[in-house]
């Protein structure tokens, strides 16, 4: 299954997504107004890979003037049911369909790896006005929690995966791997919870593009094991789900070309 395939598979799962997928804590947005140096109010924000518009609400509420590029069609029509009112271009982050020097941040949830980072990184920065910046961040499952480290395991068996690493990458390496070693970047990792009924928590599980490939049938049955395991390990039927968001910030800066690497 090519990477394309899983990423278009969320298509047809755009309903199941929005209302089951955690949102981003406050502190992910003042993190990113820190970092920044300015506030997001009044700031020209482009929302790459915008899927559902969960962070492009959360960005508007923060007073950021929003743009959503999507290029999903099920994902761009519920993106359109929620937010109405918020302008959607489709394209991705590859070929951004934006202007040159037309937006003070770029942000990208849970959404960058899904590019060509040597395409995604220099249409960012053509993008971006001198002083603006690129934000990508990633919820995290914190799989020092013993239960979610072993739900991560399980996961990896059913989907015929690799489980996740239980060290989280250092900075640099993070920096490696997102394609941004020979940029100046930031990271911040931010820690925060939420408390779901145990259906909703499932329903998060496989809205995952792993399982949207897997096929109905055994998703289903991986949905039988797994609530009957869950239903021991929350008896009340409310799971505390634990993130840890993945924050990396590059400021492009004010001058032309680009500054020396740094972390």
């Amino acid at each position: 299954m090519t990477s394309v395939s899983r990423a278009l598979s969320f298509n047809a799962a755009a309903a199941q997504y929005a209302a089951n997928r955690p949102s981003y804590p406050p502190s992910l947005f003042s993190t990113i107004e820190e970092i920044t140096g300015r506030p997001l109010a009044g700031a020209r924000v482009a929302d790459v890979g915008a899927g559902t518009g969960i962070a492009t609400a959360l960005l508007r509420e923060r007073g950021a003037e929003v743009i959503a590029v999507e290029p999903g069609d099920g994902m761009a029509d519920e993106f359109q049911r929620a937010l109405p009112d918020v302008p959607i271009v489709r394209g991705d982050g590859n070929a951004l369909p934006l202007a040159d020097r037309s937006c003070d941040l770029i942000a990208y949830a849970q959404s960058w790896h899904w590019t060509d980072t040597s395409r995604s990184v220099p249409e960012a920065l053509r993008v971006l006005r001198p002083g603006g910046a690129l934000a990508l961040w990633w919820n995290t499952h914190a799989l020092d929690v013993p239960w979610a480290a072993a739900q991560d395991e399980r996961i990896a068996h059913w989907c015929g995966v690799a489980p996740q690493d239980r060290a989280r990458p250092d900075d640099i390496r993070a920096g490696r791997l997102a394609g941004l070693s020979e940029l100046p970047y930031t990271r911040r990792l931010l820690r925060w919870s939420r408390t779901v009924p145990l259906d909703t928590h499932l329903a998060n599980v496989t809205s995952h593009s792993a399982f949207l490939v897997l096929g109905e049938a055994r998703t289903q049955e991986f949905l039988a094991e797994e609530c009957a395991l869950l239903s021991e390990v929350f008896p009340g039927g409310m799971v505390e789900e634990t993130y840890v968001v993945d924050l990396l910030v590059v400021s492009k800066p004010s001058g032309t070309g680009l500054s020396s690497r740094r972390v």
